[in-house]
């Protein structure tokens, strides 16, 4: 599931790139920044997988060093028992060690063979003792260096910990962001259907795809063959359309001529294919303008001509439906594009 909602945000970065506002002169370097998009898109989508994959080994790793810590605490916890118990030997030797000094002492007038004898468990005491104290050293060492390395991992558990919470936070804030930018598009939808529902089905469709809204509005609405003038009916669609697009002051707007594949000999001030798919886009983007609130800056015309068929078919009906104008509507992604930069 977060792979497919990382994903969206690679379809959300070509979304801005792609319908980005730019005049109809720069379509061309729109064209070049569109492919880079994709590019990204295919970068975002492998890194997404490989933060996942991470956040998976990761986890794994916490597993491990909890287990090592468990073990650690244990370990500890049996090095101090040790530790009290050497202690307490020490003691009783000490107490034995002074006994001896004393019988040294009291002997000291004896015979030769009595003090050698006392002597000699002296010695053996003394030994005894300083190996002891060794052992003691060696224990306390032991657990001091067990703390230390504790401690460490402590640490490390706890950066990983954090570096988790970091990456899911983010994760989180990039999945709000989608599903409000999903649920804006379904409103935008939504308010244009309304505004044109004595259209549609009547060389007017509605639909959503790749998170924006398609408006296309078929020749035989807009236009006489071979015309770029936009005929009445089509008017009275596009001004019907302009009060939504003036209240979402944050949606941007695409429109596209498409042609069939017929050749357009030229006729007047029209030359091709190309030419009249590009003025069909201005002139609809001109009776948006009239009059109207929305910004220029908001709005790019381009002509297709006749390379984006909905229907590739050699027939009649499908060089029917291939003869259309899209206005395509799509949600800023400003917000979304920050917080990938931030990261």
């Amino acid at each position: 599931m977060k792979i497919q909602r990382v994903n969206l945000i690679g379809i959300g970065l070509i979304s801005l790139t792609l319908f980005a506002c730019v005049p109809a002169k720069e379509f061309q370097a729109l064209q070049d920044k569109n492919l880079k998009c994709e590019e990204e898109r295919e970068r975002f989508s492998t890194e997404n997988e490989s933060l996942n994959v991470r956040v998976a080994e990761l986890t794994t790793k916490v597993g491990v060093l909890q287990g090592e810590v468990d073990n650690l605490l244990a370990d500890s916890a049996s090095r101090s028992i040790e530790l009290a118990t050497l202690k307490d030997e020490n003691q009783k030797l000490s107490s034995r060690y002074a006994e001896l000094q004393q019988l040294q002492e009291g002997f000291m007038s004896g015979t030769q063979k009595e003090t050698r004898k006392v002597l000699a468990q002296l010695q053996k005491t003394q030994e005894e003792l300083q190996v002891k104290e060794d052992a003691l050293k060696e224990s306390e060492r032991r657990l001091n260096l067990r703390s230390r390395e504790l401690d460490a991992l402590q640490d490390s558990l706890e950066a990983l910990r954090r570096d988790l919470e970091e990456r899911n936070a983010r994760l989180t804030e990039l999945e709000q962001i989608l599903a409000r930018k999903d649920s804006a598009v379904l409103a935008l939808r939504r308010k244009v259907a309304d505004a044109l529902f004595g259209f549609e089905g009547k060389g007017l469709s509605i639909k959503l795809q790749n998170g924006k809204v398609y408006v296309s509005l078929e020749e035989k609405l807009m236009f006489k063959s071979g015309s770029h003038v936009v005929d009445a009916n089509g008017v009275t669609a596009l001004k019907q359309l302009i009060p939504v697009l003036e209240q979402n002051a944050d949606i941007n707007i695409v429109v596209e001529g498409h042609t069939d594949d017929v050749r357009f000999a030229g006729r007047g001030e029209l030359l091709d294919n190309w030419d009249l798919s590009v003025k069909r886009a201005t002139s609809i983007v001109r009776i948006l303008l009239d009059g109207s609130k929305i910004s220029p800056a908001r709005i790019s015309a381009s002509g297709r001509s006749e390379y984006h068929p909905v229907d590739p078919a050699k027939t009649p009906e499908a060089r029917q439906k291939n003869r259309r104008t899209e206005i395509i509507l799509t949600p800023k992604l400003d917000e979304l594009f920050e917080i990938l930069e931030a990261n």
